[in-house]
């Protein structure tokens, strides 16, 4: 009784914060709390044992116990459906997965052909990681696919969980996806590379991420689809120097000193293109997922 007299006022003072602030604290926790783990296991096994990938397996057990808790499971019981419900971790009707994940993959085409155009107008830093010849493929193959699942699942149910979905009830889609897509952004700049010229690099991941949170009301697509982004990203910066978010590898000059050449052009008609093809996905997901709730309530 005495302690829950005591939490009452934390209680009652958590309630009138605005949702907006009270989403954007919960998601900073949930990401906090499926990420770090892995970035302190990481950063041992880097310094101790890095033949062997030894900080793969806790984590792996730690993501599987992080996604059954918020999916439910665990104590305390009495939150056991806010959790569920928060995380956003809602099954996808089977007809709607090809359309979700063909989605999401123009939408992540037209954000780099974006990128292209935003990389002749700011200049853009060079994304730092390890050296990946200092280790054992094997180890390097299974740091990345760990992280690959790490980002996937717990950072999807964090922003496109925790944080987009109540400020998506209360404000509407765009202003959520807007909200947490600058969130994502800052949480970023824990990398020292990171600066505000890669913000809307992050707001254009949010919009393709967030979008098909949206429209499925689930996370489950978009954690595929950052998942298999990150793990796309690490082999490919390992492979040729490229950072993620930079599609001229750097050897273009930017339009405000040498101006604006066929090269610029031609990425801004390829940004405005897959742009297009990549709304036209998103109406198509809209329309399946509409479908797919009437034949559901129709059972």
């Amino acid at each position: 009784m005495a302690a829950a007299e005591t939490l009452h006022p934390v209680l009652g003072l958590w309630g009138r914060l605005p949702v907006v602030v009270r989403a954007v604290l919960s998601g900073l926790v949930v990401a906090a709390a499926g990420t770090v783990p892995w970035a302190l296991l990481v950063s041992l096994n880097l310094r101790h044992g890095s033949a062997i990938p030894w900080a793969v397996p806790p984590t792996a057990l730690y993501v599987w116990l992080f996604w059954r808790y918020v999916r439910g499971a665990g104590w305390p019981r009495a939150t056991a459906d806010a959790r569920r419900a928060c995380s956003r971790s809602n099954p996808v009707a089977s007809d709607v997965w090809g359309m979700a994940l063909v989605a999401g993959m123009l939408g992540l085409v037209a954000m780099l052909a974006l990128q292209a155009v935003l990389a002749r107008l700011a200049a853009l830093p060079q994304q730092r990681d390890i050296d990946p010849s200092k280790y054992p493929f094997v180890t390097v193959l299974a740091w990345v696919l760990m992280s690959a699942v790490v980002a996937g699942v717990t950072e999807e149910t964090a922003f496109r969980g925790y944080m987009q979905r109540p400020i998506e009830r209360r404000h509407g889609p765009v202003v959520a996806i807007l909200v947490t897509g600058v969130a994502f952004g800052f949480i970023h700049f824990t990398h020292p590379e990171v600066s505000l010229a890669l913000l809307p690099f992050y707001l254009a991941v949010a919009a393709v991420y967030g979008t098909l949170a949206h429209l499925t009301d689930s996370i489950r697509p978009s954690m595929v689809l950052h998942a298999g982004g990150n793990v796309f990203a690490a082999l490919n910066l390992f492979s040729s120097g490229r950072s993620e978010w930079d599609m001229t590898g750097g050897s273009q000059h930017l339009v405000w000193t040498s101006g604006p050449d066929a090269a610029f052009w031609t990425a801004v008609v390829a940004a405005v293109v897959t742009a297009a093809v990549a709304v036209w996905a998103y109406a198509a997901l809209a329309s399946a997922t509409r479908d797919a709730r009437r034949a559901q309530g129709a059972t």
